[in-house]
């Protein structure tokens, strides 16, 4: 059995808790008739359920600008650079509009073509200005994983394939390259950051599975194989090679790349699995393929209760449920119980600070109403009073809240009710059906 350590000893907590401390962002220009239309005309018997669907459905617009160069560029919120992992999720919502809606598509279009041509320019970057400038250079293997899984999403909701240029072709190289090269980080790769283990991070042996250097957090992981993204890049080198295969009719790099999918799935099941006499084999969190792993969670996504939600899982897998038994208990360390609120947090911020973004996610990947209606409940209960959902919030006073404005968790929760109360069907990222996993 792998030997363990405390999370919290590895936390980076937050110097400070930022409680409305930041300006909201300036507006921004885009308008969605469609979108506007249908905030304006969704009804439920809870009216704050209804303000606060239609907050966070509109709230997307408001931090999206279409560029000089034909392009969209899209904040997180209240900080001005766009974080490829956030911008994903923050659209994602659209991707219900743009089949009827040319002015979706369009406007989805100009994002994909903005994201591809980020990772031309760094592949190792996570987040970007409007000016195409690197804002922070994290290497997040999610970063790469997001923009690959987001246009599958808009190809198969649109059948559009106008997005596959050749810009997206460069990127969908680079993203191959990168992800090969850092499959053996001591080896091969030159990358380095000031906030890692002397730099490259600890010592890793060889998995098949591919090093990053961040969490979605953007915290520096402790052991460098972050078993969640390692399973969104499972699903998001599965899009890619099918882009090859069916769009650029290039079989050569759709080959390479389920050669690489099937490597690093063999990582996740020969290393990402530890047992536990309470819950059986679960998944965890990060590990260094030396025999060391932290068994955790955090909210951020990709996050080990995400699985399903990715497409990397069923939601009925038996290790996938004994990841989750734990993960929803007080055996994880970042799991979090107040008087108002219980839910996972990040060791981005103090301890009893649960994220909005992992209640959704635990609704989004609950299989009973039961369960549905009681992430919803404390969802509500968050509401500071602008009826927006924040990073994280004191869970035994909501008023207690970090960043004024992050649109992620809003996105999040407007895919959640359209897809839990108004019966959307959900949006695949990916098709994963073929995936073997180990048995016991």
């Amino acid at each position: 059995m792998p030997r363990l350590h405390s999370v919290r000893a590895f936390a980076l907590l937050a110097a400070s808790l930022m409680l409305l401390a930041v300006a909201p962002p300036r507006p921004f220009s885009v308008e969605l008739p469609s979108v506007d239309r249908a905030a304006a005309t969704y009804e439920n018997p809870n009216v704050h359920l209804e303000e606060m669907f239609r907050a966070a459905l509109l709230d997307a617009g408001k931090l999206v600008q279409e560029a000089p160069d034909g392009t969209a560029y899209v904040i997180t919120g209240d900080i001005p650079a766009e974080w490829l992992r956030d911008a994903s999720a923050e659209v994602r919502p659209y991707l219900y509009f743009a089949k009827d809606d040319p002015d979706v598509r369009r406007l989805l279009r100009g994002i994909i073509e903005r994201m591809a041509k980020y990772i031309v320019i760094d592949p190792y970057a996570n987040a970007f200005t409007l000016d195409y400038r690197v804002w922070e250079q994290k290497f997040e293997l999610d970063s790469l994983s997001y923009p690959i899984t987001l246009a599958w999403s808009y190809w198969k909701t649109t059948g559009d394939t106008s997005i596959f240029n050749q810009d997206f072709s460069r990127a969908l190289d680079a993203v191959l390259v990168t992800m090969e090269r850092e499959q053996n980080h001591p080896r091969d790769s030159r990358y380095t950051h000031k906030e890692l283990f002397e730099g490259k991070g600890r010592p890793v042996g060889y998995t098949g599975m591919i090093w990053t250097g961040f969490r979605p957090s953007d915290d520096a992981c402790y052991y460098n194989f972050l078993i969640p993204s390692e399973m969104f890049a499972v699903v998001a080198l599965g899009d890619l090679a099918e882009i090859e295969r069916k769009v650029y009719h290039n079989l050569i790099k759709a080959n390479e790349a389920m050669a690489l999918r099937d490597e690093v799935q063999r990582g996740i099941q020969t290393y990402g699995l530890v047992y536990l006499p309470k819950y059986g084999y679960v998944y965890a969190y990060e590990v260094d393929g030396l025999g060391h792993a932290i068994l955790t969670d955090d909210a951020n996504i990709p996050s080990l209760l995400s699985a399903p939600y990715m497409g990397y899982a069923t939601p009925d897998d038996r290790y996938y449920l004994n990841t989750r038994a734990f993960l929803l208990s007080q055996d994880n360390p970042s799991y979090y119980q107040g008087t108002v609120a219980r839910g996972i947090g990040s060791f981005h911020t103090p301890a009893n600070w649960v994220w909005p973004l992992a209640l959704v996610m635990e609704g989004l990947t609950a299989t009973s109403a039961a369960e549905k209606q009681d992430v919803l409940r404390e969802l509500l209960a968050s509401d500071p009073g602008d009826h927006l959902l924040h990073e994280s919030f004191d869970d035994d006073d909501p008023a207690r809240f970090t960043r004024q404005s992050f649109g992620w968790p809003n996105a999040l929760f407007a895919e959640f009710v359209m897809t839990a109360l108004v019966n959307k069907p959900e949006i695949p990222m990916g098709d994963t059906s073929d995936l073997e996993f180990r048995s016991e």
